[in-house]
Order: structure tokens, then C-alpha cells, then sequence
């Protein structure tokens, strides 16, 4: 029996299983909980889980969704397997757990295609060597200058808001 075995805090994992029910039964499986209910599951963020028939995706195709729509390198699927897919499909991602561990049979009716994972950002990068990047680069205000720059910045907004003021007195007067 196959298991859904998700860790807890698991994060950029998505599993892609074909529905094996009638269109009618798959197209339930949009209503609030009752993914979790098959799944058996307490509840699912269903802004992280879809229910959709391959027919829908049209010229994209799964492979193209995976690819282009959920960021998943090409490299982690057989783009003509999936290709040849039809019927209603589920995508589970990581977030839809919220952040839980489970480990719970699937049901019959759902038969895995796929686990793939979405490309992480990459942090690597050249050190930034300008003089502006340094810490504690920026010019230092004097005191004085940086009381002057506040105060003038205070009565710049005074002189506004009674100008706003005189200008709607003597809208309602005239």
C-alpha cells in the first residue's frame, strides 16, 4: 500500500497523483475538505492543493506545468510520460500540510505520478566591493546639521497643514 509520508516543516515538495474516479467524484474533491477527508487528514490549506483535469492545461500539458507554472527543472520528470496523462489530476505542495508531519495510507483511488521539487533560489554570488558597501560609508550629519534638516523638515509639514487649513476656511466662508 502506497504511503503519503510528509516531514514536518517540509518545504518546495510537490506530489502530482491521478484520480482514479469518474469526473463527477473528482470535481467534489474542490469542495472545502474534502481532500483531507480522503486523504485522512485533520485539514489542508487548499490555497496549496488543485483538483483540475490534464484537459484543462490544453497545449501547456502537465510537463509544462510542472515546468513553467510550479518551477520544477526539467531534469525531475519524463516530460513524454506525463505527455500522455488524461483524467483529473491532484497536486499536493508542502504548504498545503501546514507545516505538519503525516504519514497516512492513500487511498486507492489515487496512484502517484510523480514527487518532484521546486528549484531553490540560488544565493551564491560575487562579494559586492564598492565603497558604498561598507558599513558605516555614508557621511555622518553633524549634529547641528541634523537638528537644522528636522526642523526644517517640521515646519516645511506646518506650513502645509495651515495652508490646508486657511484654504478650507475660506472655501466654507465663501
Amino acid at each position: 500500500m502506497t504511503r503519503l509520508n510528509v516531514s514536518a516543516n517540509e518545504h518546495g515538495v510537490i506530489r502530482l497523483y491521478s484520480l482514479d474516479m469518474r469526473p463527477e467524484e473528482a470535481r467534489f474533491l474542490r469542495e472545502p475538505g474534502a481532500v483531507a477527508q480522503l486523504l485522512g487528514a485533520e485539514t489542508l490549506d487548499m490555497d496549496h492543493v488543485e483538483v483540475f483535469p490534464v484537459a484543462d492545461l490544453e497545449e501547456l500539458g502537465l510537463d509544462g506545468y510542472l515546468a513553467e507554472g510550479l518551477g520544477v527543472p526539467e531534469d525531475q520528470f519524463d516530460r513524454a510520460d506525463l505527455r500522455v496523462r488524461t483524467g483529473w489530476v491532484l497536486m499536493l505542495r508542502s504548504r498545503a500540510f501546514g507545516g505538519r508531519a503525516l504519514d497516512l495510507p492513500l487511498p486507492a483511488v489515487l496512484k502517484p505520478i510523480g514527487t518532484y521539487h521546486e528549484a531553490g533560489t540560488d544565493w551564491t554570488g560575487t562579494p559586492i566591493e564598492t565603497a558604498s558597501a561598507l558599513p558605516h560609508s555614508a557621511p555622518r550629519l553633524s549634529p547641528r546639521a541634523a537638528r537644522r534638516k528636522a526642523s526644517n523638515i517640521g515646519l516645511t509639514l506646518f506650513v502645509i497643514i495651515m495652508s490646508l487649513i486657511i484654504a478650507g476656511l475660506a472655501w466654507l466662508i465663501l
